[in-house]
């Protein structure tokens, strides 16, 4: 798949401007809070519907303005695609593909693949269970619309689980009803999430060593209370059922599973250092890309954003022999070091095309 152009007006810092791309390496070069990360996330809205940073869509429009428009055409799987995505203060966003509105836009999630590295990656490692939920989710929805489906439901049971709680009802019929919801789509949850967290760990594994030279031993483990053997959603709310009527939300459960992250044996958020942590979370972005290429049948657009910064030589010259290598198809970067830049263009036989970029204006090198 290629982002053949893209068209942006009042994202963000980003004013107006229309951008044709190279099908291989797009690279941005300017100092920070210029606008190159906001176009990045241009690109990431037009796949997820949503923000990188999971901001609120109103604090996408510029300044001022109460309205923005992207629009993006694709080749994708050999024909032309076209995504126009409008925002607009008070209402709801639109997102039309060839033209025609999406009644759901959780029915666009998958369909243009992209992976994006950045230094918020980090969040992974250090933040709680919550944020690498959100990051297997919106994996597994990419390759798997049924999982998004079940994924929605059990989080509208939930919500109403937890309604019940602190209303304080005492009708266990209420209660069931809502829990036989939860347990449907809890269990093919698990057992996606089991499928995938396994098979990412092998990919994982084999990035690493070639992003760190090999000196260390990482590992990727799926965390849920539905693991333990012979137990099921059933019981275990039953178990839990008078504890979670004191604390009035719901203890146990899918929301609450997590994946441990461990490097030479530790916790990777305990002992990884600033480095470590960097080739870790970019690890796990390579393997996701590589995971969605097996599922899709497509080459998600990469989109790097800042990655070589609290990188030593050598990690970054691995860095750049991987991401230019053929698995991977078009390329976005972002630096304010020329030098990485002009490297990653000298090592693509030409297939580039370079920006400067200066308070949301971009200008052709």
């Amino acid at each position: 798949m290629i982002l053949r152009d893209l068209s942006v007006t009042n994202f963000k810092n980003i004013p107006e401007s229309r951008l044709e791309f190279s099908g291989k390496v797009n690279c941005f070069l300017g100092n920070n809070g210029m606008g190159k990360s906001n176009l990045l996330d241009a690109i990431y809205f037009l796949s997820f519907c949503k923000s990188f940073s999971n901001v609120n869509d109103r604090l996408l429009l510029r300044r001022g303005e109460d309205f923005s428009i992207l629009r993006g055409r694709y080749e994708r799987k050999g024909i032309d695609e076209e995504l126009l995505m409008g925002l607009a203060s008070g209402r709801r966003k639109s997102l039309k593909r060839g033209g025609k509105e999406y009644s759901r836009l959780s029915a666009h999630i998958g369909n243009f693949p992209l992976v994006m590295v950045a230094p918020q990656d980090i969040d992974l490692i250090r933040d709680g269970g919550e944020e690498r939920r959100r990051w297997m989710d919106l994996v597994i929805s990419q390759s798997d619309p049924v999982y998004l489906d079940h994924l929605i439901r059990y989080g509208k049971a939930l919500e109403q689980r937890n309604r019940l709680l602190r209303d304080g009802a005492v009708d266990h019929n209420l209660y069931g009803a809502v829990e036989i919801m939860m347990e449907m789509s809890a269990d093919y949850i698990n057992r996606a999430r089991a499928g995938w967290v396994g098979e990412l760990t092998e990919l994982f594994s084999e990035y690493y060593n070639a992003v760190s030279g090999g000196r260390e031993e990482v590992s990727l483990t799926y965390e849920s209370h539905l693991n333990e053997p012979g137990v099921t959603l059933a019981s275990l709310l039953d178990r839990e059922r008078r504890h979670d009527e004191i604390v009035r939300h719901t203890s146990v459960g899918i929301h609450r599973d997590d994946i441990g992250m461990v490097l030479d044996g530790m916790p990777m958020r305990r002992t990884g250092s600033q480095g470590q942590c960097k080739t870790f979370t970019i690890a796990l972005r390579m393997a996701q890309y590589e995971f969605l290429r097996r599922a899709t049948g497509m080459k998600p657009l990469l989109l790097l954003d800042d990655i070589f910064d609290k990188l030593d030589a050598g990690r970054v010259e691995r860095i750049m022999s991987l991401v230019t290598a053929g698995e991977f198809g078009q390329i976005f970067v972002t630096d304010t070091n020329r030098t990485h830049l002009d490297e990653i263009m000298g090592r693509t036989g030409g297939d580039y095309r370079l920006w400067s970029v200066e308070n949301g204006i971009f200008t052709r090198l």
